[in-house]
């Protein structure tokens, strides 16, 4: 599938091998499912718990122990985070680069390049309502963008 915004064609891919059982070494047990919990309790996003799992407890892919991948397992017990991870870096993303105008008004590469993370945040966000994932009603505005993270934030740093 070619690129959005790239020149480049995407070919190449990250072909994860077909497990069908766990492998010998890993000891996941049902206290490491539930540090899962925890670590979503405390504001972490689904990529983060992945990354300290992998670190401490050594598996690669969470799926090939519990059968689900950590965003499944956080949607069960009601954890999951309202936007989508991605989205949600790409607001954070569009802020920072709304932002940067105020100290250098002549840089019109960040002005080109806020058109683009915006059109792309439009793009996601008609696939996740189409995937029911977000409301229907919800539109982005870039001028609530800021007041938005900063929400989301706030509501993480409060559960700390």
């Amino acid at each position: 599938m070619g690129r959005m915004h790239a020149p480049g064609k995407g070919l190449s891919q990250l072909v994860l091998p077909y497990c069908h059982s766990v492998p010998t070494w890993l000891k996941l047990t049902s206290d490491d499912v539930k540090e899962i919990y925890k670590l979503a309790k405390r504001g972490l996003t689904p990529s983060q718990i992945g990354v300290i799992l992998r670190d401490s407890h050594g598996p690669a892919q969470v799926r090939f122990a519990t059968g689900n991948n950590i965003l499944r397992l956080l949607k069960s017990k009601g954890l999951a985070p309202d936007l989508p991870e991605d989205l949600y870096h790409l607001i954070k993303k569009s802020v920072a680069v709304q932002k940067h105008p105020e100290s250098s008004r002549k840089n019109k590469d960040a002005k080109f390049r806020l058109i683009l993370i915006e059109s792309w945040i439009h793009h996601l966000a008609r696939y996740y309502k189409t995937k029911r994932i977000l409301p229907p009603s919800g539109k982005y505005e870039s001028s609530t963008a800021s007041a938005l993270v900063t929400y989301i934030c706030l509501g993480t740093q409060a559960i700390k």
